[in-house]
Formats: C-alpha cells, structure tokens, sequence
C-alpha cells in the first residue's frame, strides 16, 4: 500500500520534517537531486543536450535552481528563466549558488527539455499575468516537459485552472500528491515518479495495490462449498433493464457463492434465460429470502419514485447485511429525503458519481470536485455509511479511513461501468468482506479491467459487457 498528500497535508508533513532535524535546505537538496537525475534521463533518452529551468521564487523554483546547478556543474547545457522579484529564504539561498545563465524574459532560442518549477503544491489559486504567459510559453514551446512536484496551475482535487502546464512526466517530492491522480490531474501530469526525499508517508490517504487487493481473494479451500462463499440479491431493473443483468453478470464473477436477480413482473419473462447462472425471481416485496441475502445491491436502472423511496425506508430498516444503494436508489433519496440514511440497521454503501452526489449534499459538481476526499469523508463520517465517489480515481471512504483508487481507463467512460461495479462490489460484500475494503478492492479490479479492455480493443470501443468478460483477468492479475 502507498499513500497520497493534498498539498496542506504535505506542507504539514515537510514542517514535521524539519521540525525532527532534517535542515529546510538539506529537502531542498534531495528534491534538486532527483530532478536533476530525471532531467538528466530525459535529456539523454531522446539524444539531446539543452533544458530550459523555468523558476518561480518560491521553495519549488528553490528545486529547480538546485537541479540546474547539480547538471550545469556535469557540464550539462542548462539555463534558467525567472522573472521573480521576490524569493522564499531557502530559494534565495540555492539561487546565488547558481553560477549558470539565468534570463529574466523568454528567450527566443529553443529548448528540447523545459521543467516547469514556478508553483509546486503552493498554489491555491488560477494563475495570472506574467505567470500566465510562463505557462502558456512551456505549453506552447513544443518541448519535452517535466513538472516539479505539480504541473504550475494544477489545483488541490486535480482541478485544472486556466492556463495549465501540461507535462510529459511529473517527479513529485516527498509522497505523492493526490492532485496528480485526481479529476484533471492524470491528464495533465504525465508519467509520475515520486522522489523519496526523507518524508515519512504519515497521514495521507491510502493507494491500494495488487498485493491489497490478492488479500481479499486468497485461493480457496477445497472443502467449500455455494454456501462458503455468501449470497448477493441484485434488486434492479424497471425502467432500464441493461443494467440488471450488467449487474448481475459482474457478481457472478466475483466469487459469490449465490446471485440472485430480482426484477420488476413486466421485466422477468424478458429476463428467463438470460443469466442461467443466477437465481431469478419477480419482485414483489420484502420477504425473508431478500433479507437472509449477505448483501443486497438496489437501483440500478429502477426509476426515480415515491414508492421506491418506501422500498428503500423499509429495506433500511428491516435488513441486517450490507446494502448498495446506487444510481436511480440515489436519485430517489435525494429527492425524497437524504435522512433516511439515518435510521438504518444495516451496513451501508452508496455509489454515486459527481452528479448523483451534488443531489445528495446540495452542492455543485465543481465544489466537490475541488475537495472529492472530504466531502465525502464528512458525508459518510456523518451518516456512519461507505461512500464510493465515482470518477476517473474513485473516492472510497467510510469516514474514517480514505482510498484513491489507482486503477482505470477512459473506456470505462460509457453508461453501464457504475452497474459493473454495483455487481462485483455485492459479490465481494457477500464473501463477508467489509465494506471498506471491499470498495477499495471492487473498483480497483473494475480499473484493471478496463485497463486490459483497452489494452485488447482502444479506450473507445469497449463497453460494458466487454469490461465485465475481463473481470476474471483482472482478478487473476492481482494474484500474481
């Protein structure tokens, strides 16, 4: 397992640093070091000699000075821009170490390698003015690009402001930053390497990795059976009845012993034949079978209605094991009423994307994007459930602990993805696994396979039924 900062908690992190003995200048050094070493490569990998440092007068520029000492000091063909006027005492201090040119406007001669050093993590605001021309001048240059710490204009929650460094390859300090894997943040920084700079990885968020997630399927006994290994109840269907059987087609590949799909009467003659693997019923209404389930999913193309809102009261009340509630079940509460998260005798996990969540907390889509980890961490601290945020790099939380899944690929940007993973979350939650942690291992497999889709087919054509068919490999990639 790894881990990532926001950028407050990465300062927090460099101050409790400093503040244990680690000189100010001595980071500074070791950040220097390891952007040189990547400049270095860069320059070397596509046979060319020159880069162009454009510093900022704060501790990022402070890194990029250092690296263009440490290459110009190899004999490496290095300059520097700055238009500063004002410096941080640790940047001041490596600048008048710097012996090399340093230019005070653009210069019109052309460089293969530019590294953007103008902000790092201590931006909290769009860029403008004369930092702005910097900017457009490093996106327009046509060079290879690499960013310090941050692309200079990428915002806390991986928001993009205007104008932004778009970089082929981002060497972030310390721990890495969870704005490079949020929302516009994994377009714009490229490849990502984090530089170990003698930060300790002391309370970021969690960034699961194959070796987590094998945990979660270890091989199975030979003395099991159906009964070992749970029962998922997929409740879907009604006014879109796709998402139904993505739903439960994605479950029956996680390892659940029983799937059992229940559907609307208009839908179920449409429905025989269709999964012969699941156990199919018409709906009706709340029995004893759809309560001795270990985990029920509900409202994967179900229609948004008063008498859904009763269902979904009823079920909260009555049922004891692990409910979804995802897409139309979502939409419902938000119109009818979010405190019936409130009195609940179950486990609770909702899987809302942007939209479906600003429904639900009453904001816009960009206010949570700009701050995805906690507002959805306070929304799940506050009703005792487990949120999965949906977007390229999943939110997961239970209030307490909080994962950024790694994983995935734009060919997941089709409808029927969310009734994907609602499937093989239901499945997993019935082999007994908590919710948390079978969140953070549902969309990390949903991610791989995509990523495989995408491998085989591009990241347009791929979609749903595709995506469920490589379930089984991403689990299989997981365990080595």
């Amino acid at each position: 397992m790894k881990f990532a900062f926001s950028n407050q908690q990465m300062r927090r992190a460099d101050a409790a640093a400093i503040a244990a003995g680690t000189p100010s200048l001595t980071l500074m050094e070791r950040a220097g070091a390891a952007l040189a070493d990547a400049v270095s490569s860069a320059m070397h990998a596509r046979g060319v000699g020159d880069a162009l440092f454009v510093c900022g007068g704060g501790n990022n520029g402070g890194d990029g000075f250092v690296a263009a000492r440490i290459l110009a000091e190899r004999g490496e063909d290095v300059a520097v821009l700055c238009i500063a006027e004002k410096f941080s005492p640790d940047c001041a201090a490596v600048r008048a170490k710097y012996r090399g040119e340093v230019f005070a406007r653009i210069p019109r001669r052309r460089y293969a390698v530019i590294v953007d050093c103008l902000f790092g993590t201590g931006l909290s605001r769009p860029i403008e003015g004369e930092d702005a021309e910097l900017v457009r001048f490093i996106c327009q240059s046509g060079a290879y690009v690499i960013a310090c710490d941050l692309p200079s204009g990428l915002l806390e929650g991986g928001i993009a402001s205007d104008p932004c460094v778009c970089a082929d390859e981002t060497v972030t300090m310390g721990q890495c930053k969870q704005a490079l894997l949020m929302a516009d943040g994994a377009d714009v920084a490229g490849k990502v390497t984090v530089a170990d700079i003698g930060i300790p990885a002391e309370g970021g968020v969690e960034i699961w990795e194959d070796s987590d997630v094998c945990a979660l399927f270890p091989k199975r006994r030979s003395n099991s059976h159906k009964g070992t290994y749970g029962t998922a109840t997929i409740l879907a269907g009604g006014a879109y009845s796709g998402a139904a059987f993505l739903a439960a087609g994605a479950c029956l590949k996680s390892g659940a012993g029983y799937t059992k799909l229940t559907v609307t009467e208009d839908l179920f003659p449409y429905a025989i034949g269709r999964l012969p693997a699941v156990i199919l019923r018409p709906f009706k209404a709340i029995d004893g079978d759809i309560l001795a389930s270990d985990c029920i999913a509900v409202g994967m193309g179900s229609g948004v209605s008063e008498r859904l809102y009763a269902y979904l009261a009823e079920l909260l009340s009555a049922y004891t094991g692990t409910l979804i509630l995802d897409a139309d079940a979502l939409n419902t509460i938000a119109a009818y009423g979010v405190e019936v998260l409130k009195d609940k005798a179950c486990r609770v996990i909702i899987t809302p994307h942007p939209k479906e969540f600003s429904r639900l907390v009453k904001k816009s889509v960009r206010e949570i994007l700009a701050n995805a980890v906690e507002e959805s961490r306070a929304f799940a601290r506050e009703n005792k459930i487990t949120v999965l945020l949906k977007n390229n790099h999943t939110v997961i939380t239970d209030g307490e602990r909080v994962a950024i899944n790694p994983t995935g690929s734009p060919s997941l940007a089709k409808g029927g993805s969310g009734d994907v993973l609602s499937g093989l979350l239901a499945g997993t939650c019935a082999r007994g696994v908590e919710p948390f942690k079978a969140g953070c291992a549902a969309c990390y497999l949903l991610g791989r396979a995509g990523e495989i889709a995408a491998e085989i087919f591009g990241e347009y054509s791929p979609d749903a039924t595709d995506i469920t068919s490589f379930l089984a490999d991403a689990i299989l990639s997981v365990q080595g």
